[in-house]
């Protein structure tokens, strides 16, 4: 960015900074992006107790994974509705956590506030790196680490933002890809850190769709990209569309129903110097109570994910798919059958607690099971769109919330369940074979339904 850039210019960009990030639907996207968060986050392996500042925080994805482990933990981010869900998200699980609007840019806290500063795919793109580089060295204590992941240019998300210059003017600002660049991290790092370890990783992008699928829905949901389709006119939409496909498709290792795709980016890890700043570096604190569950957290991550599946194909379906019977022996509708999915979390929930609990689930056998489906399609054959994927948004995130809250113990806590046979079963099992199994199992007989 040029030196001569005027301060209006700056809010100006600023401006369509925050109004891109708030496009579009980015706590939807970033279910996707959880199981890379936790990976990212684990590496860094931070005692309990240590004040953590997310900067760039999104919904919360890193920020929640510290958080479940009795990290005090801040977020920030330019995007105030993200804030907004991160906070939620947080509170609906009782954890210790603030999330607060913010700009990477000027971080509005005290010189050496936090034990541990963390940026994944955020801090990057902000306009002027120096500045990002600065702040996050202030607020790390002397002795604390600074840890970032950034999007290289050689990877696939770096030939993705190639792929958009092609139709979208640059912006004036730096390329984000030159966080992923060992040199320039080097320089604005510069004599603020003491130690500066950066390993290339593979972040891996998986999606229960073909890659077709997957551009629409980071066209639906990812910020920058909704506002660039919007920016576009029909054809140059249209070829960029065409684009992004192909790139998707020449990368994916999923076969034709799946997309998984590898990207690379630059895990940075710098202590920041003992001698810059004049603050003693705070001891790490270990809290004692009820041990959250990563298990528990990653299956959780699973069950929002296969929802979101389901929400992204069953949005852009037709009014004839959406009253599509599914089959010659289940005459449901596709409409029914993902109301049907959304309704089922509450129970399949409840049995997961009693297994927990160590108490038998004799009542529910395939026979009950049926005349639940029969009188739920007779009660909801007029189901509406909007309605059906508004319940399954919302059944699937208490869900999740409710699985997060599962100990190890729990997890691993049997029971006999009559739809096993009377089996004793574990309550892992049961979430993954009900809860978190059934909307990816409807997907899959919906798609077949309808020839996709």
């Amino acid at each position: 960015m040029s030196t001569t850039t005027t301060a209006l210019e700056i809010d100006s960009l600023k401006t369509r900074l925050k109004e891109t990030w708030m496009a579009g639907d980015y706590d939807r996207f970033s279910r996707y992006m959880e199981q890379g968060a936790r990976i990212f986050y684990e590496q860094l392996d931070i005692p309990a107790g240590c004040q953590l500042l997310d900067v760039a925080c999104g919904s919360g994805q890193v920020a929640l994974w510290a958080a479940r482990d009795g990290v005090k933990v801040t977020g920030v981010d330019i995007a105030p509705n993200l804030v907004q869900r991160a906070q939620a998200r947080a509170k609906a699980e009782g954890l210790n956590a603030r999330f607060m609007e913010g700009d990477a840019e000027a971080l509005p806290f005290e010189d050496a506030s936090f034990d541990v500063v963390t940026s994944l795919f955020g801090a990057m793109f902000a306009p002027r790196p120096e500045l990002v580089a600065r702040e996050l060295l202030r607020v790390c204590c002397p002795g604390g680490t600074i840890a970032m992941g950034n999007w290289t240019r050689e990877g696939f998300i770096g030939q993705m933002f190639k792929t958009f210059a092609k139709f979208i003017a640059p912006s004036g600002m730096p390329a984000p890809v030159l966080w992923g660049d060992e040199t320039a991290v080097r320089e604005r790092l510069g004599q603020g850190v003491s130690d500066l370890k950066m390993t290339r990783r593979h972040y891996n992008f998986t999606y229960p769709f073909p890659p077709a699928e997957v551009v629409e829905f980071f066209r639906q949901y990812y910020g920058p990209t909704h506002r660039a389709f919007e920016s576009l006119d029909e054809a140059a939409a249209r070829t960029l569309r065409e684009e992004l496909e192909a790139l998707w498709s020449a990368h994916n290792r999923g076969g034709d129903e799946l997309t998984v795709v590898h990207a690379e980016y630059l895990e940075v890890v710098a202590t920041r110097n003992e001698h810059t700043v004049d603050a003693p570096h705070r001891p790490a604190i270990h809290t004692i109570g009820r041990s959250a569950s990563h298990r528990a957290a990653a299956l959780a991550g699973r069950i929002e994910e296969g929802a979101a599946g389901l929400e992204t194909f069953a949005r852009g379906l037709s009014d004839a798919e959406w009253r599509t019977r599914l089959s010659a022996t289940d005459r449901r509708s596709v409409g029914v059958v993902v109301h049907h999915v959304a309704s089922m979390y509450e129970v399949e929930i409840d049995v997961a607690r009693a297994i927990a609990s160590g108490r038998s689930v004799v009542d529910v056998t395939w026979e009950v099971v049926a005349q639940l489906n029969a009188k739920h399609a007779q009660d909801n054959a007029q189901v509406s769109k909007s309605a059906a994927l508004e319940l399954l948004r919302q059944n699937s995130r208490e869900a999740a919330a409710a699985v997060r809250a599962f100990t190890d113990q729990e997890l691993d806590n049997a029971a006999p369940f009559s739809l096993s046979s009377g089996a004793p079963v574990t309550a892992q099992f049961v979430i993954e074979d009900h809860a978190m199994r059934h909307s990816w199992h409807h997907l899959a007989a919906i798609r077949k339904a309808l020839g996709r």
